[in-house]
């Protein structure tokens, strides 16, 4: 079993990213398939940058064993008052700032859904949000 952690800075786009691509280049390095590699660092990108647009960053901890992977990203932001509604394509509620960014089209959980085999979202208005992903090898 391998455990990583990771702290995502909320104060920095340049930065958002640095985890995913870390866990990619181990992945990598220990030979797990390409078209699956793709998949999880689509998804960690995803949930990174939903915590620095909408929690001031978060910790994602990355757990590798033989037949799946695992990631879970928890921040303590303003929370996620309707899951489903968040979970609709092209819904956000990220500032014209940021979309002017490029960020913020709305498609952070849809894409974290898609590509992980199993995704769950917990959420409390005013305390935080965990996000839990699995991806089968």
């Amino acid at each position: 079993m391998i455990h990583l952690r990771y702290e995502v800075d909320g104060s920095d786009f340049v930065s958002c990213g640095k985890a995913s691509e870390d866990v990619k280049r181990t992945l990598k390095n220990i030979g797990i398939p390409s078209e699956i590699i793709r998949k999880i660092a689509i998804a960690m990108y995803e949930g990174e940058v939903n915590m620095v647009i909408h929690a001031n960053g978060g910790l994602a901890e990355v757990e590798i064993l033989p037949d799946r992977i695992t990631i879970v990203l928890t921040d303590t932001g303003k929370g996620i008052p309707d899951i489903p509604k968040a979970m609709e394509e092209g819904f956000s509620t990220a500032t014209e700032a940021i979309r002017e960014l490029g960020f913020g089209a709305g498609m952070g959980l849809p894409n974290m859904k898609n590509y992980s085999d199993d995704l769950k979202v917990e959420s409390r208005v005013g305390e935080g949000t965990k996000v839990t992903m699995s991806f089968i090898l």
